[in-house]
């Protein structure tokens, strides 16, 4: 008598151009009562890893990949890590996979076609794309991986729409629509939204990628990637001063805040129990406290730009200069 056959285990990319909000959106599933647990795979782009420490401490398992671009050089990695997985198919009801504000999901949806181990266990149930309200128009004119994103998109989550006029949001809207008119769109402040709106969608639908992309299958890496964006990471193990951090990040925004595309970082603020998380998108910046620090782990504080026309040695001086006296 033959074995039944194994459910295939749904698969959601959750995608977007750096600090669209994806991070956010992963931690409303993670923290969200609906009674099922998934594995989480984050990719970076980044020389110091911050992302993982953004996610809420939860009981699912979180894999990070850094340094790459999850479409090229970790894709080995993805195949390997859900196989990996697959060994323990009973802890988990589902995958998300969190992808670089760089990539282009193409090629990570590809891998659950063109790789058989992969596709025999598991089944890509949505591309879902957050998209940062403010910033689109910016992005859509200087990075054709936003353009991607939205195309390859079967969920648009379009994320702070606070910041935007209810006239600029019609039109990035109708923007959205202009490159891809069958995803479903869900207007958001804080990537709010009921959970069920991005996860086992079954939306994803192979027959209209092949129409845009006939090549899909094929397995190609060849894509560009945007090459005069870098990332640089720093890491100091003394504790930082609020107060000259603050001053610094403000002045280092208002006057590099075009260039800098995403500011992360994790920091030790002196005679602070918490962890203080900050984040950027250009000029526009937000922090809050987040877990305490755990007995044994080193309390160092690291940040990371993600930008253009970064220099490493006056950042560094910037950054070292926040330390308490």
């Amino acid at each position: 008598m033959a074995e039944p056959r194994q459910e295939l285990v749904p698969v959601t990319v959750l995608t977007g151009y750096l600090g669209a909000g994806k991070t956010t959106l992963l931690n409303r599933i993670l923290t969200e009562n609906h009674g099922r647990k998934y594995a989480v795979v984050i990719n970076e782009f980044g020389e110091l890893g911050v992302d993982n420490d953004l996610v809420v401490d939860t009981d699912e398992e979180v894999f990070e990949m850094n340094n790459g671009c999850i479409c090229c050089t970790v894709r080995g990695d993805l195949i390997r890590i859900v196989n990996g997985l697959m060994k323990r198919r009973d802890k988990f009801d589902g995958i998300i996979i969190e992808t670089t504000g760089l990539a282009n999901p193409a090629p990570v949806a590809q891998t659950f076609f063109v790789d058989e181990g992969v596709k025999a266990r598991t089944r890509l149930d949505a591309i879902v794309t957050v998209v940062d309200a403010k910033h689109l128009p910016a992005r859509l004119a200087d990075s054709h991986e936003a353009e991607d994103q939205i195309a390859f998109a079967d969920v648009i989550v379009l994320n702070k729409t606070d910041l935007v006029t209810p006239e600029e949001l019609d039109d990035v809207e109708q923007r959205i629509r202009s490159i891809n008119r069958h995803a479903i769109i869900h207007r958001t402040q804080r990537a709010a939204l009921p959970i069920d709106q991005v996860l086992e969608r079954g939306a994803f639908d192979l027959s209209r990628i092949l129409a845009m992309e006939p090549d899909f299958l094929d397995g190609d890496d060849d894509h560009e990637h945007n090459e005069d964006i870098t990332s640089m990471g720093f890491e100091v193990a003394k504790p930082i001063d609020p107060e000259k951090f603050n001053a610094w990040i403000g002045a280092l925004l208002q006057e590099q805040g075009p260039d800098l595309l995403r500011t992360k970082g994790i920091l030790n603020y002196t005679n602070e129990p918490r962890r203080f998380a900050f984040q950027a998108v250009h000029m526009i910046a937000d922090g809050d406290f987040i877990t305490e620090w755990k007995d044994g782990d080193p309390r160092s504080s690291r940040i990371v730009f993600i930008g253009r026309n970064l220099n490493r040695p006056k950042l560094r001086r910037g950054f070292e200069g926040c330390v308490a006296d």
